[in-house]
């Protein structure tokens, strides 16, 4: 396969491998302190499954704007399909201010954007036209009554596993949020702190986090639920509930940010479920690749270079 017909830089083996996947969400511009970076939870998942061979399908809305302008350039550089991206003629493109705080980092977002303004309509054009194998949604996006309906559109159009990214973000979300998303998931994704929110939410066990985690996917009915522990690994409960658990991970490199990091860890998740990994595999590989998102400014890198170590060992 040559470079022309190749422009992402994605090996005859992860084509080979494509699936389809559908998200829903927002794409906004991340703001550091030194620069702005292209982000927002569901465009950094499709980034990273595109550079593994799938086909994501993003599902969003931009403003008529330089962000946007930058963002389909960059989504055409990728080989990324842009049928789902909508634009709209008065919200800009969404943006998030990131304030670098020791090792962690704080967002603050701004309201009132294009993401805020999913087409249901649109959506479901979109949606019916294609056949994921999965889709994948989380909460920011439903700020809005406007993308809280279109999400919902897409839900009942896309009739395949559904993959809840829970990305709390305060103070943008609420209980109903919360409740509504995890009753249409089939599988959960937290970290460690947004567990502890839901378990003070939902009145659940507090004797460890595996029991609150464990009635949290009895309550929802969750097929599988994943949570991250940041440097001390990541665990989840599948079949049979049996905790599955992974240590942390060193980094080669020296830390930049974690930003993106949980989008890194989703996207593998996402593959591993879909190519059948064993569970303590599927963290593992998870876990190894956020860490090495931490090594850079941003949540993805910009060469597909960064993809090669990984491709060739989980071929």
């Amino acid at each position: 396969m040559t470079q022309e017909n190749n422009p992402s830089g994605l090996s005859e083996f992860t084509t080979a491998n494509k699936k389809l996947i559908a998200l829903f969400g927002e794409v906004l511009a991340d703001i550091f302190p030194d620069r702005s970076v292209l982000g927002g939870a569901p465009y950094n998942v499709a980034r990273h499954l595109r550079a593994f061979g799938m086909h994501p399908l993003l599902i969003t809305r931009t403003g008529a704007d330089s962000i946007n302008a930058e963002f389909m350039a960059e989504m055409s550089r990728l080989g990324m399909d842009v049928s789902g991206v909508q634009l709209d003629a008065s919200y800009p493109t969404g943006q998030v201010l990131v304030h670098l705080e020791g090792n962690g980092h704080r967002f603050d977002i701004i309201p009132d954007q294009a993401y805020d303004h999913i087409h249901a309509g649109v959506t479901h054009l979109v949606t019916i036209s294609n056949h994921p194998e999965m889709v994948y949604f989380g909460t920011l996006a439903q700020r809005s009554l406007e993308s809280r309906l279109a999400l919902d559109r897409f839900l009942s159009d896309a009739k395949s596993p559904r993959f809840l990214d829970m990305n709390l973000r305060a103070p943008w979300f609420d209980k109903h949020i919360i409740r509504r998303s995890l009753l249409r998931a089939d599988v959960l994704k937290i970290n460690d702190d947004e567990l502890k929110v839901l378990s003070t939410m939902f009145q659940l066990p507090k004797s460890s986090a595996e029991a609150g985690a464990l009635a949290l996917k009895r309550k929802f009915e969750l097929d599988g639920l994943i949570v991250t522990c940041g440097a001390d690994g990541a665990w989840a409960l599948f079949d049979g509930d049996v905790v599955t658990s992974v240590a942390g991970v060193s980094l080669d490199q020296k830390m930049v940010d974690t930003v993106g990091a949980g989008d890194g860890f989703a996207a593998i998740c996402m593959i591993g479920m879909l190519r059948q990994w064993p569970v303590d595999l599927m963290l593992s590989r998870a876990n190894r690749f956020a860490a090495a998102i931490c090594g850079l400014r941003g949540a993805a890198p910009e060469s597909p270079d960064f993809y090669d170590l990984y491709i060739q060992e989980w071929q």
